[in-house]
């Protein structure tokens, strides 16, 4: 077999190869090629490869040579000049970040860690506050984790692991395990943190905050393969009790889900229950183990081994730690020591498990018994002073109303415990698409609006309530936010004039209307149950002090409105007798009256006194 001198094309000569490497690059040259044996197939299809190759190559040259170009078709590092101070440090950066290395002339590209997380989708760094996904992956580490808190007890004082099952309880093993791995290489070193009120995402910084924390400790110590001592001492599940450790994922979960759910205490009472039961759990191996330490049925106080050994351990255990008696009594000293302090750790444990479920369901009731209290207090004011029930029936409405429809009895209470970015945040998003539909806003300053929107207080109104009433100085603006009003107008002031329902505006007019022109024109009554948005006067005008532009442009339209309403308001007076019976008169057209110099009786005597002069003259010339 030829043997060919193989050369790093990155580091080939310019000029053309000599005459003898030519011979042994192209056999074709020599007149009787020589036909070596084939030892090995794989070995010879390689060699035919760089043969192939380096004919190409030497092609390339001659070309290169033709056209008068004598620089290496590739470009070599050495020799290779930096355009630019810029380009030299990309090269840089992208040689640290990609390794490359030749196999039988073949490139290979080595990545980083940083290459493969960008290669599956994963971020540099997680915020845990708002990515749904990590809370998808905690769920899943707390799954694993709850496995092996639940299982390993079981597994290590029941007789359910054997030899038969070994393999399925080594499968989850391990995929917990990997659980386990994942969450400390690829999850905990990327979670973003606060630092001098800073947020940090520099990956860096992240992973060198893990690495100093406790929570890394703890799930180091974790993922401490103990298992290994299974080849010595057999497949015993006491070696996995490390796993346990890892309790910082399960409170981490808790604490993210309970921010997200909308009614947090339903999981609190469900996550104290499972505080209970696992208690129990725990309170039934034991009771197995000691059984098993004095042996099955030797006495009457420990398991006889009849029956379903877990369910029978359990049920020992909740007689017991919830001290609800009728058990067998404690033969031996042991026994009596087990017992005693059985029921101190009972005693302990189930107190502050119904002290955390009283808590909680306190918590929750919490906005319903003020509710009840101030609705308690108003009941008893009004049978102090002997209100008729009349009114009593509709405060006790009002009360239920409102707790139903917002769960709370005041809004502003609520946004008074929050920072003046957080309540600007919720009013815009609650009120600002009603109040932007209101033409007299219309293109006033938007922070004015914000401002705005922070005064505004919801009021709700019970069906044939008045909302305002004609007549009455009008110092509020009302913006209709749920529910329907009619207003009122006719003769006797209860003909229905027309209906408005949600996102309608009334009394806006009165907001900027000065000297006697802010007087209701008509009654507005509640039809059904309305909620209104309400803004007044003096609120507007201090919140227009800031804001001298739109305090010009709101003037104006108000001129503009209040003009407006006056001329489709103007009234004739009523007339009396048998003048109903014809319809009114058309008012003289302004041309004619402008002919006639006046208006009435009047004016036409004029003209034809006028007209009289002027013919006598006439006839005194003519004479």
């Amino acid at each position: 077999m030829l043997a060919f001198p193989v050369q790093d094309p990155d580091l080939a000569p310019a000029q053309p190869p000599p005459a003898r490497q030519q011979l042994l690059i192209n056999p074709s040259l020599y007149p009787f090629p020589p036909r070596a044996p084939v030892i090995s197939d794989y070995a010879d299809a390689q060699l035919h490869n760089v043969v192939k190759r380096m004919h190409q190559r030497t092609a390339l040259y001659k070309r290169k040579l033709v056209e008068g170009d004598v620089s290496s078709p590739e470009g070599s590092p050495q020799t290779a000049k930096p355009q630019a101070g810029a380009s030299a440090h990309d090269s840089g950066a992208k040689l640290t970040e990609e390794r490359e290395y030749n196999v039988l002339c073949c490139k290979f590209q080595k990545l980083p860690l940083t290459g493969y997380l960008k290669q599956i989708g994963l971020a540099k760094s997680i915020d845990s506050y708002t990515d749904r996904v990590y809370l998808l992956w905690l769920l899943l580490v707390t799954i694993a984790y709850n496995w092996n808190c639940w299982l390993i007890p079981l597994r290590i004082v029941f007789p359910y692991q054997t030899a038969d099952n070994m393999h399925y309880w080594l499968i989850t093993d391990i995929v917990c395990d990997t659980v386990y791995l994942c969450d400390m290489l690829l999850v905990q070193p990327r979670l973003q943190f606060v630092r001098g009120g800073e947020i940090i995402v520099d990956s860096n910084e992240l992973k060198r905050y893990y690495r100093s924390s406790t929570k890394f400790q703890l799930d180091l110590v974790s993922i401490i393969p103990f298992d290994v001592f299974y080849l010595f001492f057999g497949f015993n599940p006491i070696f996995r009790a490390n796993r346990m450790l890892k309790y910082t994922s399960f409170f981490a979960f808790n604490h993210h889900l309970e921010s997200m759910m909308g009614k947090a205490y339903i999981y609190r009472v469900i996550r104290t229950t499972g505080y209970l039961m696992f208690t129990l759990h725990i309170n039934a191996c034991v009771y197995y183990w000691a059984s098993t330490y004095e042996g099955f049925g030797t006495t009457k106080w420990v398991y006889n081994g009849e029956g379903n050994k877990y369910l029978r351990c359990y049920y020992w255990a909740v007689r017991s730690l919830i001290t609800i008696g009728g058990l067998p009594e404690p033969q031996n000293t042991f026994e009596i020591a087990f017992q005693l302090l059985n029921y101190f750790l009972g005693v302990f444990v189930f107190s502050s498990l119904i002290g955390q479920m009283r808590d909680v369901i306190g918590a929750a009731r919490a906005n319903q018994n003020n509710f009840r209290v101030c609705m308690d207090q108003t009941i008893a004011y009004m049978n102090t002073y002997s209100i008729i029930k009349t009114v009593q029936n509709r405060v006790r409405i009002w009360y239920e109303y409102t707790w139903d429809s917002q769960r709370m009895l005041d809004e502003s209470d609520l946004l008074e415990t929050l920072p003046s970015t957080m309540q600007s945040a919720l009013a815009i998003d609650v009120n600002f698409s009603i109040i932007s539909q209101v033409d007299l806003f219309k293109g006033c300053d938007t922070q004015m609006i914000y401002d705005m929107l922070l005064r505004l207080k919801s009021t709700i109104y019970l069906p044939g309530d008045f909302v305002c009433k004609k007549g009455e100085i009008g110092k509020e603006m009302y913006i209709i936010k749920q529910g329907e009003v009619q207003v009122l107008g006719g003769p006797d002031g209860t003909q229905v004039l027309v209906t408005l329902k949600a996102g309608a505006v009334l009394g806006e007019i009165s907001l900027l209307a000065a000297g006697g022109g802010n007087r209701r024109t008509a009654s507005v009554v509640a039809h059904g149950f309305a909620n209104l948005l309400t803004l007044d006067k003096k609120t507007l005008q201090d919140i227009l002090r800031h804001y001298p532009d739109s305090e010009k442009l709101l003037m104006k339209k108000a001129r503009v409105l209040l003009k407006h309403r006056a001329h489709t308001t103007e009234t004739t007076p009523p007339r009396k007798g048998l003048a109903f019976l014809f319809s009114a008169k058309e008012d003289t057209p302004k041309m004619f009256k402008a002919l006639l110099g006046g208006s009435g009786k009047a004016g036409l005597a004029r003209l034809l006194k006028l007209k009289k002069e002027q013919m006598a003259q006439m006839l005194w010339y003519l004479d």
